[in-house]
């Protein structure tokens, strides 16, 4: 009878650090908890945050944001709108309008003047083909004495896509054709119109025009 009386009150002895550590354990899980929720609540602080500049950026015109000036004497920097026609001497029509313009690279205060690097964004695709091609058949455009290089901000294989849709021979098909977006091409046939998002479907649809 004794016997069964030790190892009863060792079981219990067992059974009170078991007790123990579950509790240690629940603390540890709620404190865990308070840790996720904390995370979770910066997380959406930051998401909130980036939202929040995302809009500002897309509802700033970019006529009101600062561009810094190219180079000296240049008065380019009163209206974006005007400063593709200023360097280029090329005609818009419409005049370009940006999304956003922003500058890149540390700004000057030392009273010097140096060429700036710039990254815009322009709402017709079209004017920033007419833009590139322009730069490259013309090379570097110069102003008062400065060089300005004018390229595009696509990767290679945006740009490999581009040519792919350029390289359809649609003059001969009489078919009128538009590239909106670097990937996108719309083509008009008979008053109907059609977009293509890969050269390949494109293809496709000319050889059927062919038969």
């Amino acid at each position: 009878m004794e016997r069964i009386l030790q190892e009863i009150t060792a079981v219990s002895r067992r059974l009170e650090g078991i007790n123990s550590n579950i509790s240690s354990l629940t603390v540890e899980m709620k404190s865990i908890r308070v840790d996720i929720v904390g995370f979770q609540t910066r997380d959406l602080g930051l998401e909130q945050r980036i939202m929040a500049l995302d809009d500002h950026l897309n509802t700033v015109p970019a006529r009101d944001q600062e561009l810094p000036c190219l180079c000296k004497g240049a008065d380019i920097q009163a209206s974006p709108r005007n400063i593709l026609p200023t360097l280029t001497g090329l005609t818009f029509d419409p005049l370009p309008e940006f999304q956003r313009a922003h500058h890149l690279g540390p700004k000057r205060h030392d009273g010097t003047s140096r060429l700036h690097s710039i990254i815009a964004c322009l709402l017709r695709h079209g004017q920033v083909r007419q833009l590139l091609l322009a730069a490259r058949s013309h090379g570097p455009f110069r102003t008062e004495g400065y060089e300005i290089r004018i390229t595009a901000d696509f990767s290679k294989e945006t740009d490999d896509h581009c040519k792919a849709f350029l390289s359809l021979r649609l003059l001969q098909l009489e078919v009128k054709y538009g590239l909106f977006d670097p990937a996108q091409m719309r083509i008009t046939k008979d008053g109907k119109s059609r977009d293509f998002y890969e050269p390949e479907d494109l293809r496709h649809f000319l050889d059927k025009l062919l038969v």
